[in-house]
């Protein structure tokens, strides 16, 4: 084939062409334009900014110091009157990228800037041969924000973007939505992987005056973020209460023993370095203090009273000869009317079942009284009366021998007698105390559960109510 003409070649136009008409026409629209001016002919006409923003990234939420970070799509739209052309006059040209520096550009700020973001520089613009000027450009806004981190780790966020001519008013400069019909929040270009997930962005157009002067237009984006709490879930959560299920299986160990008081003392341990550890994790603001910090507050409250509940039925049943009788208003209460309370319809079995451990403590009693009895020249009190026998047989034999003798028999048999009698009461009034021992510490327990369970209905509620919200 025969080559065409340079001039036909690019469809009708040389490169050289196409370069002479750019800057033909940058030379044409900047050579007389004057930046620092509002681009209106007539001062009245006021200048519409259209704006819209695309949150891309979260960066950081900074709780304490109440900053949000943000990386967002900033576009900004309006109307220039001095940039315009013919495109035929300029090779059909119909649009064209002119520095940012060049041009006038409104002083749209955002009011809750607090420092300045590492915001890549855009230093063009898109100008369309009707004047449309097309500011786009990518921002990383460091923003006050107020926090409510009370529901934390389950908690939302609703935090404003308002942008605002920071000295023009309203009958300057006007502020709409700049958003094509059915975009939406648009919310696709969020990158989701990190700790927050973007729900969604509204935004809303308000004016606003101080003090009586002139209204301003803003327009003010609310983005809506929640926190991902499965790490928190897994971290704080559930080992809080893998302890406290610990704590309510303590309960099945026997009262009677001290390895109930060794035992929850060690988890009482353990959940105060628990706290320790997580202290650095939980937020901190000088508002309010975490829905999950009071549930760890109660939780440590609920072991300490698990504590000293078991601390009062070990004293209740540890057995002491100093001991008093029971109170009949006491026995009243528990061995009957809480043992029905309690569902525990067998009587003579509950009673069997509290005088299985009192046995143990029976049989080394009687050792002890062994060892007292030796004295008498016998090993167990039926030899003792045996041997009494013999004896007040000898001294009725040996009566007309002397009085003496047998006054002083009569007085180890009744000393004999009272020391019997004395030990066998000491073993009631212990039985009695062990048998109110364990009605009161089932009692407990269940209240204790009962308070639990409450407990953690309400919070889980709490907790599912706020985050469907």
């Amino acid at each position: 084939p025969f080559p065409l003409p340079a001039g036909m070649r690019h469809g009708g136009r040389t490169p050289e062409t196409a370069e002479t008409a750019l800057r033909r026409l940058s030379h044409y629209l900047l050579a007389h334009y004057q930046k620092g001016t509002r681009p209106v002919r007539d001062w009245r006409t006021t200048t519409n900014v259209a704006i819209d923003l695309m949150v891309y990234a979260i960066l950081s939420v900074d709780e304490k110091n109440q900053v949000l970070t943000t990386y967002i799509w900033y576009r900004q739209h309006w109307t220039d009157e001095f940039l315009r052309w013919d495109p035929t006059r300029f090779d059909n040209l119909t649009q064209i990228s002119l520095p940012v520096e060049s041009i006038w550009v409104p002083d749209i700020l955002i009011n809750e800037f607090v420092d300045v973001g590492k915001s890549p520089h855009v230093p063009y613009v898109y100008v369309s041969h009707h004047g449309e000027v097309q500011n786009l450009k990518p921002i990383q806004v460091m923003t006050a924000c107020s926090l409510d981190i009370y529901n934390f780790p389950f908690d939302v966020q609703n935090c404003s973007l308002t942008f605002t001519s920071w000295l023009h008013h309203i009958r300057d400069i006007n502020l709409s939505l700049w958003r094509q019909p059915g975009a939406g929040s648009l919310t696709g270009v969020f990158m989701n992987q990190g700790e927050w997930e973007l729900l969604y962005v509204l935004s809303r157009f308000q004016e606003f005056s101080v003090k009586s002067s002139d209204s301003y237009a803003e327009m003010k984006f609310y983005v809506v973020i929640r926190r991902r709490p499965l790490f928190y879930t897994v971290s704080l959560l559930l080992p809080s209460i893998f302890l406290m299920v610990m704590d309510i299986v303590g309960f099945y160990l026997p009262p009677n023993s001290g390895e109930r008081v060794s035992f929850k003392i060690t988890l009482l341990l353990g959940y105060s370095v628990f706290l320790i550890i997580v202290s650095d994790t939980l937020p901190a603001t000088a508002v309010g203090t975490p829905l999950i910090g009071i549930y760890f507050v109660v939780c440590m409250a609920l072991l300490v009273i698990s504590l000293m509940e078991t601390i009062l039925i070990v004293r209740l049943v540890h057995k002491q000869d100093l001991q008093p009788h029971v109170p009949e208003w006491v026995k009243r209460l528990l061995l009957e009317q809480a043992t029905v309370l309690l569902c525990i319809r067998d009587r003579k079995k509950f009673s069997q079942s509290r005088t299985q451990s009192s046995d143990i403590s029976r049989q080394v009693d009687n050792n002890d009284s062994t060892a007292k009895l030796n004295h008498y020249g016998c090993e167990d009190p039926r030899e003792c009366e045996t041997v009494g026998g013999a004896r007040l047989a000898a001294a009725f034999a040996g009566q007309a021998e002397g009085s003496p003798l047998m006054h002083g028999v009569l007085r180890e048999i009744t000393a004999i007698r009272q020391f019997l009698e004395k030990r066998e009461e000491f073993r009631d009034v212990a039985h009695e105390w062990l048998q109110v021992g364990y009605v009161l510490d089932v009692l407990l327990f269940r209240a204790y559960l009962a308070a639990v369970l409450a407990y953690s209905i309400t919070l889980g509620t709490l907790w599912s109510v706020w985050r469907d919200a």
